[in-house]
């Protein structure tokens, strides 16, 4: 059996804080674990599993409460938009995929989602295609699928943009999943095969396609980035679409 290799961003487990010592500015490793006091200003602890997933947003920042403490607690702080954006653009892109070639000419697949959606070369030409390789037993796809899910949102009245979540799973089995955990994309069951097309066996992997038919943006494995940089991606295609091809649906 084909081993499927999970990237998995280090934060989530581990985190490694520089904190800093106010009398000698020397940088002192402090590392978090489950085990670690996380909270916000007004005191409130978190849970190790709520805590990670805000951090894996990218929106929030922490320090730890004592700096020269190596048992302290830390304070999470939520970022404004503005430290967000200035937060985003120092971080790297992420890294490119090992099964895509930015500018290669996309092999489109023909199914259908768990609703019975037709998905062709006819329904996505002419359209920029946010595409998301995953499976339900996988910690970093679940983990991304909430700001995943704002990406969708924020174009949701956009026809120029479709979102299609390449899933291996049943239908039977994820049905049950989005019961419980809602994923705003077109969800393809099954989907081993449009996967092995490209030979991806990294999960998540995200790729963008363009207007043209060309992948544009690829990448395997988490990164608390990873929206803004799919948002950027699919904002700089729009921005060279002809005007036909851009029709945004009324609000």
């Amino acid at each position: 059996m084909k081993t499927i290799t999970l990237t998995f961003f280090s934060l989530l487990f581990a985190i490694t804080v520089a904190a800093q010592n106010n009398s000698t500015a020397k940088q002192v490793p402090i590392q978090l674990t489950e085990t670690t006091m996380v909270k916000d200003t007004v005191g409130t602890v978190y849970p190790y599993t709520v805590w990670r997933q805000l951090m894996a947003t990218g929106r929030y920042s922490i320090k730890p409460e004592k700096p020269q403490d190596p048992a302290t607690a830390f304070i999470i702080i939520r970022l404004t938009d503005e430290q967000y954006e200035a937060k985003m653009t120092t971080l790297p892109k992420p890294k490119e995929s090992a099964y895509f070639k930015t500018g290669e000419k996309f092999h489109y697949f023909k199914t259908s989602d768990i609703d019975g959606n037709k998905i062709s070369n006819k329904t996505l030409a002419g359209k920029i295609l946010v595409l998301n390789y995953w499976f339900i037993n996988c910690p970093p796809c679940r983990l991304e699928i909430p700001e995943l899910n704002k990406l969708a949102e924020q174009y949701k009245n956009d026809s120029s943009v479709v979102f299609i979540a390449v899933a291996l799973d049943t239908k039977s089995d994820l049905k049950h999943f989005l019961k419980t955990s809602p994923f705003k994309y077109s969800i393809v069951d099954d989907g081993r095969f449009i996967a092995n097309e490209y030979r991806v066996t990294a999960y998540p992997t995200n790729v963008i396609i363009d207007h043209e038919g060309k992948v544009y943006f690829h990448s395997s494995g988490f990164a608390s980035n990873m929206v803004y940089w799919l948002e950027k991606s699919i904002n700089e295609i729009k921005k060279g679409m002809p005007k036909k091809d851009m029709a945004v649906a009324s609000q």
